[in-house]
């Protein structure tokens, strides 16, 4: 018979990498490509005038970028990026990006997170390099 003290870290064990592979799954880098074609690359082509590829730069520079919070638009009113994930930015262009209007309700982190798989998946040096046109 198994001894309590030899079955309960096994047991232990098992159940945080449940929840460990759970909270990485958590991240929708599907839906984060829907926000990036649909809002990002939107406004950067109507702003900027060309739309941003996450295959543009690598997963470390796409890491660094995000870390760091600052938007490249520095002209804009917000120079954060997390400014443009957030659902007040998603309020004010709900009516002109069906994107945004649907994403309204999602929290502003995990739609951020989502974002953030996306592009990393889609960097580069990713496991699927995107174009988006």
């Amino acid at each position: 018979m198994l001894k309590l003290s030899k079955v309960f870290p096994v047991a232990m064990a098992a159940l945080l990498a449940v929840v460990w592979t759970t909270a990485v799954q958590a991240e929708n880098w599907k839906r984060g490509r829907i926000y990036y074609r649909m809002v990002c690359t939107e406004c950067h082509t109507e702003q900027a005038g060309k739309s941003i590829s996450p295959s543009q730069m690598t997963m470390a520079e796409w890491k660094v970028y995000l870390e760091a919070d600052k938007h490249a638009a520095s002209g804009k009113a917000n120079p954060s990026v997390r400014y443009y994930v957030s659902k007040e930015f998603r309020e004010s262009v709900k009516d002109t990006n069906k994107a945004a209007a649907k994403l309204i309700d999602v929290p502003d982190e995990e739609l951020y997170a989502d974002l953030r798989a996306f592009v990393i998946k889609g960097a580069k040096d990713g496991d699927q390099p995107a174009r988006c046109q």
